[in-house]
């Protein structure tokens, strides 16, 4: 399993800015020490291409921020300062999640220790997304020919707003977003299927929700790769996630992706999307345990070749799925 990092490529932030930018170097090294994938599987990506990011992303828009000509009122919806470093990290991040499914359709598997920038639309980022790195994945492998059909799995605490809208009415694309009701984004979008959750809703009843959003997503569309957005924030001592679900609980939801897309032979790319626990550390343990069960298993053997057209019909009707 091949996991790609850009830990390295920071952002100059103000002092006391709440985004938790160090997450990224504590949740690499944690990696590395725990030694669950070989060295040579830690992989820097490559940055997106200008013209990989205008698969998605409007050319004004694209041609504005890279040039540093956002107005202030622009950048403070996205919520960094702009720089020639957001630039590069935002397109290394993009680059990382494309690479992700590169590799998970090659291996099963792969990860990204950044990404799910859901909050981007073509035209404008917002909440500290500039550009949509699952849509410009999506795009990419369909534009390389590599898949026709995509799933999106959003399990980050806020709603995929941008990339529901960039995905409006396409057929290619599926997707799915569990999140808070009451949550940032204010005004929701209209995702394929959005299962919004009450305050506080915890492990069981979270759990109950996700493992049926999972296996409609799943029926729903005959896709070749997903995509699984595993924000951390819907752990009970977050800042800003609304849910209280416990460690344990946000382990079995990643289990729970892993294992349905495993059962319906669709290979998976993973996204480690927001996080804003009180302290850091529990961010980075609930990433990390993201990381883990996906090389456990991976290591396990039994990860699925992508969705033939042989096994088609069996994705549709459900076939040893979610039975």
């Amino acid at each position: 399993m091949k996991v790609f990092h850009i830990e390295q490529f920071r952002i100059p932030l103000p002092q006391g800015h709440p985004f938790p930018m160090e997450k990224y170097e504590r949740l690499h090294q944690r990696v590395v020490e725990a030694a669950i994938v070989e060295t040579h599987n830690l992989c820097v990506p490559r940055a997106a291409t200008v013209r990989e990011i205008r698969l998605v992303h409007d050319l004004q828009y694209t041609d504005r921020a890279e040039q540093g000509k956002l107005t202030a009122q622009e950048m403070r919806r996205i919520g960094f300062p702009w720089s020639m470093e957001l630039m590069e990290r935002a397109r290394r991040s993009c680059g990382a999640t494309i690479e992700a499914c590169r590799a998970a359709l090659v291996d099963g598997l792969g990860v990204s220790l950044s990404g799910g920038t859901h909050h981007a639309f073509p035209d404008h980022g917002e909440g500290y997304c500039l550009y949509n790195d699952t849509a410009i994945a999506s795009r990419t492998m369909q534009g390389e020919g590599r898949v026709r059909r995509v799933l999106i799995i959003d399990c980050d605490a806020h709603q995929g707003n941008g990339t529901a809208v960039i995905f409006r009415e396409d057929p290619t694309v599926f997707t799915f977003s569990i999140h808070g009701k009451n949550n940032f984004p204010a005004r929701k979008e209209t995702s394929d299927l959005d299962l919004p959750l009450e305050d506080d809703t915890d492990d069981t009843g979270y759990l109950q929700a996700l493992e049926e959003g999972v296996c409609q997503a799943i029926q729903s569309i005959r896709a070749e790769l997903a995509i699984y957005l595993a924000g951390a924030d819907p752990y009970n001592d977050d800042r800003y996630g609304r849910l209280a679900l416990s460690k344990q609980g946000l382990a079995e939801r990643d289990r729970v992706v892993l294992r349905e897309c495993r059962n319906a032979g669709i290979p998976v790319a993973i996204t480690m999307a927001g996080g804003y626990a009180r302290q850091v550390d529990d961010t980075v343990d609930i990433h990390f345990q993201t990381v883990k069960t996906a090389a456990d298993l991976a290591g396990e053997g039994e990860t699925e070749t992508p969705v033939r057209e042989d096994q088609e019909a069996a994705v549709v009707t459900g076939g040893n799925i979610c039975q």
